[in-house]
């Protein structure tokens, strides 16, 4: 099995039930068992347009399906909650994005790991540090991406773009 890390975010149709619904999904998909997952944060929406805030999360998922068959797993996931792809970056009721899967760099015309903007996203990094070890993301940050985080952590921001939905809701993990 290998680990792999999925960002959820919503900002339509009951964004936290959007996430935990996929979750549950998530959890139940063959061949993957569930390992973690981190709190919920709310986030400002990035894109064009007013958008209502986004429901972000982070999971850690262990599957014996490739990158290739996970994908579509997700994406399938997104179509049962009407997840449309008209507009880059507009509202939507599900996102999921394939971050890491194990220490794998893929590079093909449908799906890149790790994702090529996760380390720029502080409502996927802060997540992501909820349940990730410190040492795959210093991995990434170091050797695949060729950054460094400040005093060899990661470089992610408290601001007001980005918050705890739950403060005392504890991170999941198995």
């Amino acid at each position: 099995m290998i680990r792999s890390y999925i960002a959820l975010g919503s900002n339509l149709n009951q964004p936290r039930q959007q996430v935990s619904t996929a979750i549950s999904t998530l959890a139940t998909l063959a061949n993957c068992q569930l390992i973690a997952q981190s709190r919920l944060y709310g986030s400002v929406a990035i894109g064009p347009g007013e958008q209502d805030n986004y429901v972000n999360a982070v999971i850690a998922l262990d599957t014996s399906l490739s990158p290739a068959s996970l994908l579509l797993a997700l994406q399938s996931i997104e179509a049962e909650h009407q997840r449309q792809r008209n507009v880059r970056w507009a509202a939507r009721t599900l996102d999921l994005d394939l971050l890491l899967y194990g220490t794998e760099s893929i590079n093909t015309p449908e799906l890149t790991v790790p994702h090529p903007r996760m380390f720029e996203r502080d409502f996927v990094l802060r997540p992501l540090a909820d349940i990730a070890p410190a040492e795959l993301l210093r991995h990434y940050l170091h050797n695949k991406l060729g950054k460094d985080g400040k005093d060899g952590k990661l470089d992610y921001s408290d601001n007001d773009n980005l918050w705890v939905l739950e403060p005392d809701d504890k991170a999941i993990t198995n």
